[in-house]
């Protein structure tokens, strides 16, 4: 993504072409570039295949990202559903990007490195150097932004350390701790946090290291924990729906 979308990406709200990536502003600053790639993945999943997520450390792109889905109608419904949805306490701004990504552009064969267009003066076999150095870097954004595969069965939801499988009906009595089941077995605190700290009463996240995809969430009360529950219930996690209920005490 070039230096020119990000100047411009956030300067007009309508007029821009409806296309396959989002360019997304007005983001949380003090998250770590990989964090943000990850969680951004995570949010905008559900919405269809993504490409590729674009995030730079730069000062010029602090605050800004760029999500490629392969479809427009993907991309529409992202940016409808996510306009100012709470990523990381700060609501997120989206629009249509006014420029291609470099993958979508050499898919449809218009893409034009920019070297070229900024370094015209150079000579031949510097330009190649640069080209191809150019080429590795966007290749590994490609590969890197969205790591590891997804897909293994749901956990069970007998109680840690559980004997014989006995089907004995249970009562859970509602309290003011959350059990969040069917994440994405590289969910991380900070990314749920990001969920869950939007809504009055929260207090932590925690995570069991032994057991990927589940974790507990506490409130201040039980009707906070209840509100949240019933807000984020089935909320998609990189296409996993999040299944919760009170935990167990």
């Amino acid at each position: 993504m070039s230096g020119e979308a990000a100047a411009g990406g956030g300067g007009e709200a309508n007029g821009v072409q409806p296309n396959v990536t989002i360019y997304i502003n007005n983001l949380n600053e003090k998250i770590k570039l990989e964090a943000l790639k990850k969680s951004l993945n995570a949010v905008f999943s559900q919405f269809g295949k993504i490409i590729e997520v674009l995030a730079f450390k730069t000062l010029k792109h602090k605050g800004q990202a760029w999500v490629v889905f392969e479809d427009v109608a993907s991309a529409t419904e992202a940016l409808k559903r996510m306009q100012d949805f709470p990523f990381y306490d700060k609501p997120m701004k989206i629009q249509y990007a006014k420029t291609k990504s470099d993958v979508v552009a050499k898919a449809d064969g218009t893409f034009v490195p920019r070297e070229k267009r900024k370094r015209n003066d150079e000579k031949p076999e510097k330009k190649q150097k640069r080209e191809q150095h150019h080429d590795v870097n966007q290749a590994g954004v490609g590969m890197h932004a969205y790591p590891g595969a997804y897909g293994a069965p749901p956990l069970s939801q007998l109680p840690f350390g559980a004997g014989p499988k006995v089907m004995m009906p249970e009562i859970i009595v509602p309290n003011n701790i959350l059990f969040v089941q069917e994440l994405p077995h590289d969910a991380t605190a900070l990314m749920l946090q990001m969920f869950f700290c939007q809504y009055p009463g929260f207090k932590e996240v925690r995570m069991i290291e032994a057991k990927p995809g589940i974790a507990f969430v506490e409130y201040g009360d039980e009707g906070q924990a209840t509100a949240a529950m019933n807000l984020l219930q089935g909320f998609k996690i990189k296409e996993n729906p999040m299944r919760i209920t009170y935990a167990k005490k």
